[in-house]
C-alpha cells in the first residue's frame, strides 16, 4: 500500500483533532502522523473557557470575523453549552434585543481578534447599561514553539 500521512490545522482543538485522527486511524491502520504535536493549545484553552462562560451567561458574544474558523467554533461551543451565542465583528453589531432581560452577557474572542476590539465591545455594553465587568482568569500558556533548524541557522 502507498504511504499515508496526516497533518492538522494548528487551530483545531485537541478534542477535534483526536476525534478526526482516531477516525482516520480506524479507516487507515497504516496512517502516520507528524513527529511532534503542533496543536495550538491557545485554541483548546479558549474553547474550554467559552464552555465555562456559557454555563454562567445565558448570552455570549464572540468577537471575531465570520471567516475565522476558531471564532465560529467558539460560537458553536457556546451554543452547544446552552448559551444564546452571537458572532460579532465589532461593537456596532450588538443588537438591543440581545441586552434585554440579560442578567449576564459573556464576551470572548477568536485568536485573531485584537484586544482593542474586545475592549470596544465591553465599552459598548457599558454604554448600554452593563453595571459590572468581571474578567475571568484564563489558562496559563507555557508552550513554546521552537524555530525550525533552517531558521535558527539564518538567525544565528
Amino acid at each position: 500500500e502507498a504511504p499515508l500521512a496526516y497533518v492538522t490545522q494548528t487551530t483545531l482543538s485537541l478534542d477535534d483533532t483526536r476525534r478526526i485522527v482516531a477516525a482516520l486511524a480506524r479507516r487507515y491502520p497504516q496512517l502516520e502522523g507528524p513527529a511532534r504535536s503542533d496543536i495550538c493549545y491557545a485554541t483548546q484553552n479558549r474553547q474550554n473557557a467559552v464552555r465555562r462562560l456559557a454555563r454562567d451567561c445565558a448570552r455570549v458574544l464572540v468577537v471575531g470575523s465570520p471567516n475565522s474558523s476558531n471564532s465560529n467554533r467558539l460560537a458553536e461551543i457556546a451554543r452547544a453549552a446552552g448559551a444564546d451565542a452571537h458572532l460579532i465583528d465589532g461593537p456596532e453589531e450588538i443588537r438591543d434585543e440581545w441586552l434585554d432581560a440579560a442578567d449576564a452577557i459573556g464576551v470572548t474572542a477568536g485568536a485573531s481578534a485584537p484586544e482593542s476590539l474586545v475592549r470596544a465591545v465591553v465599552a459598548r455594553l457599558r454604554e448600554r447599561g452593563a453595571r459590572a465587568v468581571r474578567e475571568l482568569p484564563g489558562e496559563a500558556e507555557r508552550v513554546v514553539f521552537r524555530l525550525p533548524r533552517e531558521l535558527q541557522r539564518v538567525a544565528a
